[in-house]
């Protein structure tokens, strides 16, 4: 496969353009399958109210959380059931879907079912597993480690490049600030979109406070609407953001997930903001 030149700074993704000037895309869902009838429930939930408020809506959903804090953490369903909930969700909802991978020998199997092949910020430089992402041909969302600066990222995407692949999202998702903390620097979203490719802002995420509470992590929910509504501002082109109907009964990443009752009126807040700034 020849080697691709640039980052797209624009691109196709099952009928929705993402990348500028196509206006702000959502990525979200909740963070672990935890049952097909909770994952077909706010797939309804989210594509609804996303609709609504007229923002491209793409669903997220791992079937594996192989970095759990614990190991008594749970998982999720594995990549065969985890797979045949997504194939559902796609089918009933006719909605683009993005799932992460861990293992290279996952992206082909995977890339069947998704639209969008995800690498966890912590695997963002593990050469192995990005080439098998690439060479599918899915488009490829790199989180950024955040164990790194804005810029070493290029690494990254030259490794999707070199497979051939020139699609491909670059997710801020904060950074290493201390122990048991994460800190967004806003500059972050201009030092990515140097590198050529649409830049995505992981709002719940970087509101974790990884391993705060012992054997799982913690977070600031609460700072959900403000961080997004800055992104918005400064010119992202994507959100990513998980979110559950009960946070505090959810099977992973509770602790910094948006509740799905705020999700509607944060929508609301963001088409405004973006209508504003154009």
């Amino acid at each position: 496969m020849p080697t691709a030149v640039a980052p797209a700074a624009n691109f196709a993704v099952a009928g929705l353009e993402l990348g500028r000037p196509a206006p702000l895309f959502l990525i979200a869902g909740p963070c672990v399958i935890e049952s097909q009838e909770h994952a077909l429930m706010l797939a309804g939930e989210l594509s609804r109210q996303a609709q609504a408020a007229a923002i491209p809506f793409i669903f997220k959903a791992s079937f594996d959380k192989a970095n759990r804090s614990s190991p008594r953490g749970f998982r999720g369903p594995g990549m065969r059931d985890g797979l045949r909930v997504l194939t559902r969700v796609k089918a009933e909802f006719a909605l683009p879907i993005l799932t992460d991978i861990h293992l290279p020998e996952q992206a082909s199997p995977v890339a069947e079912v998704a639209d969008i092949l995800q690498i966890p910020a912590f695997l963002c430089r593990q050469t192995d597993l990005l080439a098998a992402a690439a060479r599918t041909a899915r488009p490829v969302n790199l989180k950024k480690g955040q164990f790194l600066a804005p810029w070493d990222m290029r690494g990254a995407v030259e490794k999707l490049l070199a497979e051939g692949n020139n699609r491909m999202l670059l997710t801020e998702r904060g950074s290493s600030f201390g122990y048991n903390n994460l800190v967004v620097d806003f500059r972050s979203f201009a030092l990515l979109r140097e590198l050529g490719a649409p830049v995505v802002f992981d709002v719940t995420h970087s509101l974790q406070l990884p391993g705060a509470a012992g054997d799982h992590s913690g977070g600031q929910p609460q700072f959900i609407e403000l961080l997004a509504r800055a992104a918005v501002a400064a010119g992202v082109d994507g959100l990513f953001m998980e979110v559950h109907e009960q946070p505090e009964r959810a099977l992973s990443d509770g602790a910094n997930a948006l509740p799905l009752a705020r999700f509607s009126s944060l929508l609301k807040d963001l088409q405004r903001l973006q209508t504003a700034l154009r």
